[in-house]
C-alpha cells in the first residue's frame, strides 16, 4: 500500500467546517494515512490567526499584563471546534495547562506550538488516529539549529508500527526538552519530515489556493498554474518571494525523491501543482517556468584597477560584509568592478563600519552605494538549451521604457537575474511575463 503524508494549512484548519472538508480528503483516499496539522488560520479577512493570539498572549505575561482576555479568545476558539465537531476533547484543561506555564515561564516557542499540539490532537480523536507529538521525536542541537539525521531515526521508528498518525507541525525540542520551532510557515518543513520518515510515495501539502502560480497575481492578471516544477526551480522562486511552500520543506523529501503536490482545501478537484525531482518524460518541457522576485534591495558598487590581478580581492570584499553580519544576495562582477547585493534592512545597520573597513583593507578607487533596488528572477530549466530567451527579456524591458540596474545569470542557466528600480518593478514582472509566456 502506498503511503500518503497529507498537510493542512492554518486556513484549510481554520474552523469545525474546515476541518471536516480535510477529513473528507483525507478520507477520500486510504492511502492519505499520516496528517500533519497547523494552527488554526484565520476565518476571515479580519480574523486573528491563533499563533498570533498565542505570540500576543506570551507577550502579556512576559510584561506582567493580563494575558486572560486573549487566553479565553484562544479557549473559545478550540471550544467552538470540539463542540461543532462533536469530539470528546478536555479544551479546559489544556487550556488551564497553558495558564499554568504562562504564570510560571512564558516562553514564546512553547505558547507558540501550542496551536499546532491543540489542533492536532481534536483532528486525531475526530479521525480515530493515534497522536504523535513532534516534541518527543523532532529534534534540534542545543543551538536551536534543526537535527535531521536524529529527527528522522527517531520518527522513522516511532511512526514504523503506526498506518495512521496525527503529527503536529511547526515545532519539536531540544535536548533538554524545551520546546524549539521552526520559522513562520515551518508545518511545511514538518510534513516534509514526515513524508522522509515513513518513506511515502507522495506528500500533498494542502492550503488555500490551488497550485502554485507563475507570477504574482497582484501584479500580474491571471498568471496560470504551474503543473510541474522540479526542486530546483521551486527554490529559486521561493528565494525570490513566492511563498506557497517554505522554502526548507524540499530539503528533506529531496533526498528521498518523494514528489511535493501542492493543493487547494477549499477546490480538492483542482490537480495543483507537483512539485518533483526530474520532469516526467511524458510531460511537456516548459523553457520558462516562472517570474518572482522582491524590492529592498541594495548595490555596493566597488572599483579598483588592476583588481583582477589580486589575488583574494573577492574574498576579502565577503569577509568584510560576512563578518558584519550582512548576507550578500548577488555578486557579478567585471575587470575592474565588483558589486555586491545585499538586503537594505540588514545593510543599514551595518553600513558605516562595512564602508570604512573596505576602505582601510581593499583601497577602493570608489564605492558607489545604491538603495531601492527590486531584484527579478526568471526560472526555468528550458532556458539553458533554448536561443533566444534573454533576448526577449531584456528587449521586452527596453520596450516598457526600464533601465537595468543588473544582470546576473548562473552558471547553470537555471535563472536570469535582473536588478531593476523599485519604481520599475511592477511594470518589469509585467513586460517580462508577456514576453516569456508562450514560453510557459
Amino acid at each position: 500500500m502506498n503511503k500518503i503524508v497529507v498537510k493542512f494549512g492554518g486556513s484549510s484548519l481554520a474552523s469545525a467546517q474546515q476541518i471536516r472538508k480535510a477529513v473528507d480528503i483525507i478520507r477520500a483516499n486510504p492511502d492519505r494515512r499520516y496528517v500533519v496539522a497547523s494552527a488554526p488560520g484565520k476565518r476571515s479577512g479580519d480574523d486573528i490567526k491563533v499563533t498570533d493570539l498565542l505570540y500576543s498572549c506570551c507577550e502579556l505575561a512576559q510584561n506582567k499584563e493580563d494575558f486572560l482576555p486573549v487566553l479565553q479568545k484562544i479557549h473559545d476558539r478550540f471550544s467552538d471546534i470540539v463542540k461543532e465537531l462533536g469530539v470528546d476533547f478536555d479544551v479546559e484543561n489544556e487550556i488551564a495547562v497553558i495558564r499554568a506555564h504562562l504564570e510560571a515561564k512564558a516562553d514564546s516557542d512553547y505558547m507558540a506550538s501550542r496551536g499546532e499540539y491543540l489542533n492536532s490532537k481534536i483532528i486525531a480523536a475526530y479521525l480515530g488516529f493515534p497522536f504523535v507529538d513532534a516534541a518527543d521525536y523532532v529534534t534540534f542541537y542545543a543551538d536551536g539549529t534543526f537535527n535531521a539525521q536524529e529527527t528522522n531515526r527517531k520518527l522513522s521508528a516511532a511512526l514504523a508500527d503506526k498506518d495512521y498518525a496525527v503529527v503536529p507541525g511547526f515545532y519539536g525540542a531540544l535536548p533538554d526538552g524545551a520546546i524549539r520551532t521552526f520559522s513562520r510557515g515551518g508545518s511545511d518543513l514538518t510534513g516534509s519530515i514526515v513524508a522522509l520518515a515513513v518513506g511515502a510515495s507522495l506528500y500533498e501539502n494542502w492550503t488555500d489556493v490551488s497550485g502554485m502560480l507563475a507570477a504574482d497575481p497582484r501584479i500580474v492578471d491571471a498568471p496560470h498554474t504551474i503543473e510541474y516544477i522540479t526542486y530546483k526551480e521551486l527554490r529559486e522562486l521561493s528565494y525570490m518571494g513566492a511563498t506557497v511552500l517554505h522554502e526548507d520543506a524540499v530539503f528533506p523529501v529531496r533526498t528521498a525523491g518523494i514528489p511535493i503536490n501542492i493543493r487547494n482545501t477549499n477546490a480538492p478537484e483542482d490537480a495543483g501543482t507537483m512539485i518533483v525531482p526530474t520532469m516526467p518524460d511524458d510531460i511537456k518541457k516548459h523553457v520558462v517556468t516562472g517570474v518572482a522576485g522582491k524590492k529592498g534591495f541594495s548595490s555596493i558598487q566597488i572599483e579598483k584597477s588592476m583588481m583582477n590581478a589580486q589575488s583574494g580581492f573577492l574574498s576579502k570584499v565577503m569577509d568584510i560584509i560576512a563578518a558584519n553580519g550582512v548576507p550578500f544576495e548577488h555578486c557579478p562582477t567585471g575587470i575592474d568592478t565588483i558589486s555586491v547585493i545585499v538586503s537594505t534592512e540588514a545593510f543599514r545597520a551595518r553600513r558605516d563600519s562595512i564602508l570604512r573597513e573596505i576602505h582601510e583593507r581593499l583601497h577602493p578607487d570608489m564605492v558607489v552605494l545604491e538603495n531601492g533596488l527590486a531584484m527579478i528572477a526568471v526560472v526555468g530549466q528550458g532556458m539553458v538549451s533554448y536561443k533566444g530567451v534573454a533576448a526577449r527579456i531584456f528587449g521586452a524591458i527596453a520596450e516598457a521604457d526600464i533601465n537595468i540596474r543588473m544582470i546576473d545569470q548562473g552558471s547553470s542557466e537555471l535563472n536570469i537575474i535582473i536588478g531593476v528600480e523599485e519604481a520599475d518593478y511592477e511594470k518589469a514582472i509585467r513586460s517580462i511575463y508577456k514576453a516569456v509566456e508562450n514560453l510557459m
